[in-house]
């Protein structure tokens, strides 16, 4: 990931030079990084404090890519939450995307400890929405809700169990898909494959974030694939998260940018 953030740094720009008046704005108005956390979410930062000292630890049914910091299935929360979930400011920015965009039916496909699914859910219920939530491991899950209760976020639909079977019924009961955060399976294969499953759903003004885009070649590739994909029209690489676009209005570009 070193060689791939220098890469990242060499390629990354910033306002200057941007034709697009979509990314232009875009970029000064939302993704450019905010120092204040939104209103309501300080509770999920006092949590996370508390889990970062927790020395508790917990049985995982890993389905994904695993983990780089602890070998078998028992993990320490403490560890979960410090590399597990977003830092403060890739939330802070999911959330500014989903008011943004106003976005109502939402899904996250791996909820963890909850942290980054509260901070969606702050701004869901601000747009009148709801958040689906995908884990994969019913200890996991358990945890996150017990976490989004305690929060003040119970109306999230927790969907439990493998997402190969989990999320092509859920997606199927929408009406449309308005922003996905795809942090779950960090692999090429599945992370192309629930792309795909979301894609029949979306609509011109549909937002996908993909999240750790480098973590690995195969996340790289996976990318690429997206990328190149036809009803992709914008990308942008923002090295922790890329964001995918579908506005047809748009020529098709892909940008990547210092965040």
């Amino acid at each position: 990931m070193i060689a791939a953030y220098l890469r990242y740094l060499w390629r990354a720009g910033n306002l200057h030079g941007l034709h697009s008046p979509f990314v232009y704005a875009l970029y000064r108005d939302v993704l450019r990084p905010k120092h204040a956390a939104p209103p309501g979410t300080l509770p999920i930062e006092a949590l996370r404090s508390a889990l970062l000292r927790s020395d508790k630890t917990i049985s995982v049914t890993d389905l994904g890519a695993g983990s780089r910091q602890s070998a078998g299935n028992l993990r320490h929360l403490a560890t979960i939450a410090r590399h597990a979930q977003k830092p403060a400011r890739y939330a802070w920015l999911l959330h500014r995307l989903v008011l943004h965009f106003q976005a109502r039916h939402v899904l996250e496909l791996g909820t963890s400890l909850g942290l980054t699914t509260a901070y969606l859910a702050n701004a869901v219920s601000q747009t009148g929405g709801q958040l689906y939530s995908f884990e994969g491991c019913p200890n996991t899950a358990t945890l996150a809700r017990t976490h989004l209760d305690q929060l003040g976020y119970p109306a999230v639909k927790l969907v439990v169990g493998n997402l190969d079977e989990t999320l092509a019924e859920t997606v199927a009961s929408l009406p449309v898909i308005d922003l996905v955060f795809f942090d779950a399976n960090h692999r090429y294969t599945p992370t192309v494959q629930y792309f795909m499953t979301c894609l029949p759903h979306i609509h011109n003004d549909t937002l996908f974030i993909f999240d750790d885009i480098h973590w690995s070649e195969e996340m790289e590739q996976a990318w690429e694939t997206i990328k190149g994909h036809p009803r992709v029209q914008v990308t942008i690489d923002l090295f922790g998260v890329g964001l995918v676009f579908f506005r047809r209005e748009q020529p098709k570009q892909h940008f990547v940018l210092r965040f």
